[in-house]
């Protein structure tokens, strides 16, 4: 029987061989640069049919006014996704989502409201001009954040003026709002 077994284990560890994934080639959406990818061919059938069912149907009439169900010869279009040639910048990106991820500095991780205010108090009366946030997320801790920020480049300056009174002070990665953000 152990025989048996051995020789079963054998033949299954060989046969895996010959059911491996094939490498398929696809056009990536947004830039139509080849891509590739190991699937099983099946696999790649169905991800085409849902991708072909993923495409928008346009009706022949252009004065459109609503649905109409009437015209039965549908022409279907894949929808058109337009990237720049060139990065966005602030301006553009603020105008389309007004809040995105930046960076805040992280003045300290305390354990109660209490403590938060009175580090946000300290804070406020050393640098009058920056914005307090304290964020209740990570209950029973808070974390008092400090300024808003598009990178973490340009949170250096502020962070090392911050380090002289907050020495564990740190630029995070955060939500900010546009208009607020240097």
């Amino acid at each position: 029987m152990k025989y048996f077994l051995k020789i079963f284990a054998v033949l299954f560890l060989t046969s895996i061989q010959f059911f491996e994934a094939q490498q398929v080639v696809k056009k990536d959406t947004l830039s139509g640069t080849p891509l590739s990818i190991m699937m099983d061919q099946k696999v790649s059938d169905l991800l085409s049919e849902v991708e072909d069912k993923c495409a928008t149907t346009i009706g022949n009439n252009t004065n459109y006014s609503g649905p109409d169900y009437s015209n039965n010869t549908p022409r279907t279009t894949t929808p058109k996704i337009s990237v720049p040639d060139r990065e966005l910048t602030n301006a553009e990106i603020c105008r389309k989502n007004p809040r995105i991820m930046g960076y805040k500095i992280q003045l300290a991780v305390v354990k109660s409201n209490e403590e938060a205010r009175e580090v946000g108090m300290f804070f406020r009366r050393r640098f009058p001009n920056m914005k307090v946030e304290i964020d209740a997320s990570l209950r029973p801790n808070y974390k008092v954040m400090a300024g808003s920020y598009f990178t973490k480049q340009s949170a250096a300056a502020d962070l090392s003026r911050i380090k002289q009174y907050f020495k564990s002070a740190m630029a995070i990665q955060y939500r900010v709002f546009c208009v607020e953000a240097k």
